[in-house]
């Protein structure tokens, strides 16, 4: 099977590519990186959840992040699967401070919050997209890079997801802009992590 083809940090509105340097930093540490894989779905699918739990009256959420929540939920299951089988236990792992910077951006009125977080989850699934095509293309076990190329069609969908939903509730310049200011944002966000062996990590 083909690796995904390769995305542009346009496509994925990222303001910066990963650099070519990161799985060999990471190489050794793949079942750390496995281990924050999963806890990373658990929280992909509170993120969902939350909003559903917060925003229950606009238009179409619910819905859709429903369809989210049950994805991300099944990413979890079956990424414990893979440490199972690996002979991985699942133990806790501190997180890289990423995604905690990145929700730093969020501001703090409505409707701005609103569309920062549907923003904010936007661009975290784009950059794991983004890893996980890496993965799939480097890793040297043939089942685990094909689930990772699997995964890349998934985490794609919930990028355009997010930001489909910004563009449903506020208008397209306003989208634009902000994603453009957040993009920067998280950029500054993963060189924040350091060399902390995480997939998000710089």
């Amino acid at each position: 099977m083909n690796a995904p083809a390769p995305l542009s940090r346009q496509m994925l509105n990222l303001a910066e590519p990963t650099d070519d340097g990161w799985f060999d930093r990471v190489r050794d540490h793949l079942d750390t990186i496995l281990i924050d894989h999963a806890h990373l779905e658990k929280r992909a699918a509170s993120t969902a959840l939350s909003m559903i739990f917060r925003y229950t009256g606009r238009a179409g959420l619910a819905r859709q992040l429903s369809a989210v929540v049950q994805e991300e939920m099944d990413h979890f299951s079956r990424m414990l699967d893979v440490l199972e089988t690996r002979g991985v236990e699942l133990i806790r792992l501190e997180p890289a401070p990423y995604a905690s910077r990145l929700v730093k951006a969020v501001r703090p009125q409505e409707p701005y919050t609103f569309m920062d977080k549907l923003l904010v989850a936007g661009l975290i699934e784009a950059r794991s997209c983004e890893r996980f095509a890496i993965l799939s293309e480097n890793v040297e076990d043939p089942e685990l890079a094909a689930f990772y190329r699997e995964l890349f069609e998934t985490e794609a969908m919930h990028y355009t997801l997010y930001t489909n939903l910004a563009r449903d509730h506020f208008s397209k310049e306003e989208v634009k802009e902000r994603l453009l200011e957040l993009a920067k944002i998280e950029v500054e966000a993963l060189r924040a992590g350091g060399s902390i062996p995480r997939l998000h990590s710089f």
